[in-house]
Parts: structure tokens; sequence; C-alpha cells
């Protein structure tokens, strides 16, 4: 379980970094930044936890709990599909760590960045490995972005309901590779990824690249 030693041994404002959305064929990739200006409740502390270990239910009420609790500071930033095409996943998920950084209402003194590799916040920056499992604010922030994209998908899902990203929130499931093949790609689909980018390729090669964009 993740616990706040990082954050109390530094002493200053802490940040927890984390983002979702690198590996699905659809959408935006998602960060979000959560500063505690005094410590974790008890409480909330016990509803923290990697993301992707929670079900939607508890993370849906931690993430409430985050926004209730006194002297949290929460920000999220995106990367858009356009982004990603022009700049790469990595590159769009460093864009959208570091746009999540800067709405914070203060500069952190130091930011926890999930995994081994961090932009440049303008402030130092320490990688954690599995750092969701490991820092209750990178926990808190995987939380929040985790939430916020998988809303996104779900009202993306309402106007584009052949790919069930209600469901699978873009990422390349039997139902959603096989709905790519059907329908043909929408202006939410990544071009460059894997499935997406062959049907991009293909459309390009018939001389017709209309004929399977899904309207």
């Amino acid at each position: 379980m993740p616990d706040y030693t990082r954050e109390a041994q530094h002493g200053g404002r802490v940040a927890g970094v984390d983002e979702v959305g690198r590996g699905p064929l659809a959408g935006p990739v998602v960060a979000a930044a959560v500063l505690f200006g005094a410590g974790v409740p008890r409480k909330l502390a016990a509803q923290l936890d990697d993301s992707k270990k929670l079900t939607a239910a508890a993370r849906e009420r931690a993430y409430v709990a985050l926004h209730a609790a006194r002297g949290v500071q929460i920000a999220v930033g995106a990367a858009s599909v356009a982004e990603i095409a022009r700049i790469n996943i990595l590159q769009a998920a460093f864009l959208a760590m570091r746009r999540a950084v800067l709405r914070l209402p203060v500069r952190p003194d130091l930011v926890l960045v999930d995994g081994n590799a961090a932009p440049d916040f303008g402030c130092p920056a320490q990688c954690v490995v599995g750092g969701d499992g490991e820092s209750l604010s990178i926990a808190a922030a995987s939380i929040v972005a985790k939430v916020v994209r998988d809303r996104l998908m779900l009202r993306l899902a309402r106007r584009w309901p052949a790919y069930g990203w209600d469901s699978n929130a873009g990422y390349g499931t039997v139902h959603h590779r096989d709905a790519l093949c059907r329908t043909g790609i929408s202006p939410h689909h990544r071009g460059g990824f894997g499935l997406v980018r062959q049907l991009t390729l293909e459309l390009v090669s018939d001389g017709d690249p209309l004929m399977r964009v899904a309207s």
C-alpha cells in the first residue's frame, strides 16, 4: 500500500503526478497532479491506492473524497490526439504532466513522478518506479487521472457508440478492434497506433481515405 514517507521526508510542498492513457487506440492522454498541503487524513489515505487495483466504484469514491478534503490541491492536464500524432505518445504524456503541474495553485518544491522518466517541470522531480503503489500523492494522482479520462471516454462513447468506449476507455479490446474493422476510424482514433495505423494506410492505398472513416 502507498504511504506518505517520501513526501514527509522532503518536508516541502510535494506533488504527485501520474498519467493515464498511453496505450489506448483512441482518446487523449490525461495526467493529474495532487499536492497534500497538510498531510493525508487517515480515512482518506485508506481509500488511496494504485488506480489499477481499485474498482471503478472505489475510484469514484476516492475521487470525491479527494476533492472534498481540506488542503488537497488537484490539477489535471491532457494532450490531444492531434498532439499525440505530432510529438509521439511519450512526449504527449510529458506535456500532459507539465500542464497538470502548471495548473496547481502553488509551485511544488518537488514533483514525484510515477515511472522512470520525467519531463522538465521547472522544479526538482523524482521518478518512482511503481510510484502509484508507493506514494500516496502519486496514487491520488493516478485515481484522478483515471476517473477524468474514463468520464471523457464515456462522453465520447455517446457520440461514437460502435467502439464500446464506455467499457474499454479506448483500449484495443476485441470489441473495439472488431468495430474498427467494421466501422472504420473516428476523429478520436490515434492514427499512428497499431490497427488504426494499418487501417489508415489501407485507406490511403485505396485512394479514397474518406470511404471508411466513421461519421
